[in-house]
């Protein structure tokens, strides 16, 4: 990737270039604030006792403030230009305004955000804050262990150095890792500066190095982009079962390898509400949990927008648009069919029936009406016995509304008897699939207020517990509690 960046994306654009080599700016005594062991073990590097890099230079490559370890050098760092639409609005021209790419590491592309001013900063400062990168770093790795398609978070590094944002906060550096961060709005960029050679480059490396499968198919690019419109079917729909809320699905925050990338208001939902909003900047709800598919969809228009100039080296411009309308019109389905997939696996159901949906919508409709907490009432349905009197279903005293309650779930137990696992498969089943650990706003703000005192040490209590986010782990039963009610219906902004 570094080298089709450093040499592919530089190229002058309105006077200005679309990707720069920089260094990143260094930020003064740097320490260690959280560490994912086992991503290091992962990627070979030598720890100590404590879990930490053996050779203290990781530290300051972690934070910027050099290039090189004993075991690693990372010679030629850069930033990359993009554009897109922010909150349905075309914004033109944005890009790596705080982030910058080191190179490779392992199977991964190795970035710093925070690491200082890029020729994309834009007016802003080029750095992040404590309390931001301890989100996206928890976050990011509690996805990964929940199975879901995400960036990786190597590490925060932090530093006394003061930023302003709302108030006056302190800098960090979140080490994030993914097979690419290439996003639509790298699509685009090249589509809106009329750079197709460009733009052909992009889409030949992502064939060679990541869709290779999409070379057998009459049509490469157009295989391509119904390729990245699937997986991303498939994530929103992951998104979706375990109430997970992006918080700002701009299409320049949308990976086209399918991943959760760019952690920043985002939200796992306690009490279920169809219509929660994560962010308090999204003040029309654009991005609410409920319109998540359908912004996804909207995003792959953009794409379909981006590819658009390959297609026409090929068709005229009314068929390619109409080739790749079709493709975008699948995505719904391939949405319905995932959302339906992972919907049924939580509730233990193995076979397809006609009524599922109408189930699953109704539950959902249910547990929306009576507010209960979404990670727990999924976990719950382990302990339903097919055979239960319904006054004694231990879900039945978190549904306020007990009569509604009881009719759907009579309708469940009918559902039940036609399915051929034992009680006992059943419940295995919905354990390794419904999480008893997710990452709770208040949890991880209980961590961040325990860092800016200089105490890191729930932040690896943190790291440590969603790691294995379906155990039992009965001596942190504390941490699968919903908020306390005065810590309820938190939403966050996009300042970081």
């Amino acid at each position: 990737m570094g080298q089709l960046l450093g040499v592919a994306m530089a190229f002058p654009l309105q006077g200005d270039n679309t990707c720069q080599s920089i260094a990143p700016t260094p930020i003064p005594e740097p320490y260690w604030v959280g560490f994912s062991s086992l991503l290091g073990q992962e990627l070979g590097i030598a720890l100590n006792e404590s879990g930490l890099p053996a050779d203290p230079l990781w530290l300051d490559v972690l934070s910027g403030n050099t290039l090189a370890t004993k075991e690693h050098a990372f010679s030629n760092p850069i930033a990359t230009a993009y554009s897109g639409h922010q909150f349905g609005v075309w914004a033109g021209q944005l890009g790596d305004g705080r982030a910058i790419l080191l190179g490779d590491i392992g199977p991964y592309e190795i970035q710093l955000k925070g690491s200082g001013i890029t020729r994309y900063s834009r007016m802003g400062d080029g750095r992040a804050v404590l309390r931001s990168s301890i989100r996206e770093f928890l976050a990011s790795e509690a996805m990964h262990a929940l199975g879901v398609p995400t960036s990786r978070a190597l590490a925060v590094t932090g530093s006394k150095k003061p930023v302003m944002r709302e108030t006056l906060e302190t800098a960090a550096v979140c080490t994030r890792l993914a097979p690419s961060f290439l996003r639509v709005g790298h699509f685009e960029h090249y589509a809106a500066a009329r750079q197709t050679e460009h733009l052909q480059q992009l889409a030949e490396y992502l064939l060679d190095s990541h869709y290779q499968e999409c070379r057998d198919g009459d049509d490469p690019y157009l295989s391509l982009f119904s390729a990245i419109s699937r997986r991303t079917a498939e994530l929103v729909a992951h998104w979706q079962s375990l109430g997970f809320c992006h918080g700002v699905l701009n299409s320049d925050n949308i990976s086209v390898l399918g991943l959760t990338i760019d952690y920043g208001p985002f939200g796992m939902m306690d009490r279920f509400q169809m219509d929660h909003i994560c962010n308090h900047s999204d003040s029309q709800g654009r991005y609410a949990y409920h319109r998540q598919p359908q912004i996804m969809h909207w995003n792959m228009a953009c794409l379909a927008g981006g590819i658009l100039p390959l297609l026409e080296k090929r068709y005229s411009t009314e068929e390619a648009q109409q080739k790749l309308q079709t493709a975008l019109e699948q995505f719904p389905n391939q949405y319905r069919e995932a959302w339906l997939r992972r919907f049924r696996a939580k509730l233990g159901l193995l076979e397809e029936h006609a009524n599922d949906f109408a189930l699953i919508e109704n539950l959902l409709e249910l547990m929306h009406q009576n507010r209960v907490d979404f990670t727990n009432t999924f976990r719950l349905f382990a302990q339903v016995q097919s055979q239960a009197d319904d006054q004694t279903n231990p879900l039945r005293d978190h549904f306020i509304d007990r009569q509604e309650f009881d009719q759907w779930m009579q309708s469940y137990l009918d559902r039940l008897k036609l399915e051929r696992l034992s009680d006992l498969d059943r419940q295995s089943a919905i354990l390794n699939i419904n999480p008893k650990f997710i990452l709770r706003n208040y949890m991880a703000q209980r961590a961040i207020e325990l860092a800016q005192q200089d105490d890191f040490s729930e932040v690896q209590k943190l790291l440590q517990i969603l790691e294995n986010p379906f155990a039992e782990q009965p001596e942190h039963e504390a941490y699968a509690t919903p908020p306390p009610k005065e810590l309820e219906d938190v939403v966050l902004s996009c300042s970081s």
